[in-house]
């Protein structure tokens, strides 16, 4: 039996969704050895070296696939990383072309959640609600005017699937969009009346800020000390894409000085981020990674992986899963 390691523990709450898949496919599934699955531990390294080799396919989390891991499991036999979300930047993409390994992610499954997250967080900050909340809670009444989004100017970075998502619901609470993205779509745009300007002029335009770029070279740091300074110092900061995508030490500065309004975080450098000074400031809301993980999407985000790797293992190719397509000969010959 061919097995698949479900490296994610908390996705065996939800087995029905992607069990049956890899079952009736001949696989047998793996998971990590926690007691309870409830709990995101994320798999460390050693804990895929010790785990993975062996198994044909890993329904992949956010746990490190580094260059030792993949090397040691494709000789014992891995053929495919599917990713169970939107991201592989924990995937060395390098190391798996050079050994054959496909990699997969599950594009268009999890825009609507990261979208309604970010509103989420926009209100909040924008309307004082943990102010208000903590305030009552106190025994105060707080019954003082509050911030509003309605005509106000939303900056998107990245106008791709969750970029889009994002305009589409701050259109009709009236917001005006302005927009950033290395491969503009001019029909949407045009469209929907949205604006595409360079990124310091949407920086210092926009009142709300909101990013969403996948963690690459190009914008690893891209929210730093400089850029920071070129926003309004009534303009709030929304993050829901990637940790490293702001510098959160340039960040805790401009928050203490007041420099931007405020800040609302959902990915951090380091994940768990443990004892993180941004967390003492009363001008920031945070949550835990969890903008693109609602029940909905997660059913989704667990699915399209699991039709990934068994499509994959029967020699088909799903084109539009597949990240590092220039491996598809190396795959082929290693079947």
């Amino acid at each position: 039996m061919r097995r698949v390691l479900v490296a994610p523990a908390p996705l065996r709450e939800i087995e029905d969704v992607y069990g049956p898949i890899l079952r009736e496919a001949g696989f047998t599934i793996e998971y990590p050895p926690r007691n309870d699955f409830r709990t995101e531990v994320q798999m460390s390294e050693a804990e895929l070296l010790a785990q993975l080799p062996g198994c044909v396919a890993s329904l992949a989390g956010s746990e490190p696939y580094t260059r030792a891991v993949i090397e040691k499991a494709a000789a014992a036999g891995l053929k495919v990383i599917a990713r169970a979300g939107v991201g592989y930047d924990a995937v060395d993409l390098a190391a798996a072309t050079d050994w054959g390994v496909v990699v997969c992610y599950a594009p268009g499954t999890n825009q609507e959640a990261v979208a309604e997250h970010t509103f989420m967080l926009m209100l909040a900050l924008m309307r004082k609600l943990r102010e208000q909340d903590t305030e009552i809670r106190r025994g105060l009444w707080p019954r003082r005017a509050v911030g509003h989004i309605r005509g106000k100017t939303l900056g998107i970075i990245g106008l791709g699937r969750i970029g889009k998502a994002v305009a589409l619901r701050a259109i009709p609470f009236g917001l005006q969009v302005i927009a950033t993205d290395i491969a503009p779509d001019a029909a949407f745009a045009q469209q929907h009346g949205i604006r595409f300007v360079p990124l310091e002029e949407l920086l210092r335009t926009a009142d709300i800020v909101t990013l969403h770029v996948p963690k690459t070279p190009l914008t690893r740091n891209l929210i730093n000390r400089d850029t920071l300074s070129w926003m309004k110092p009534t303009a709030y900061l929304l993050n829901t894409s990637r940790g490293g995508v702001v510098k959160e030490s340039d960040l805790y500065e401009a928050l203490v000085a007041r420099r931007i309004a405020g800040a609302g975080l959902d990915v951090y450098e380091s994940e768990p981020p443990g004892d993180n000074p941004l967390f003492q400031l009363d001008n920031i809301l945070v949550t835990a990674h969890t903008a693109g993980v609602d029940e909905r999407s997660r059913q989704e985000m667990a699915r399209v992986p699991a039709q990934a790797i068994v499509q994959l293992l029967a020699g088909q190719w799903p084109a539009e899963w597949i990240v590092n397509p220039q491996v598809k000969d190396k795959f082929f010959s290693r079947l």
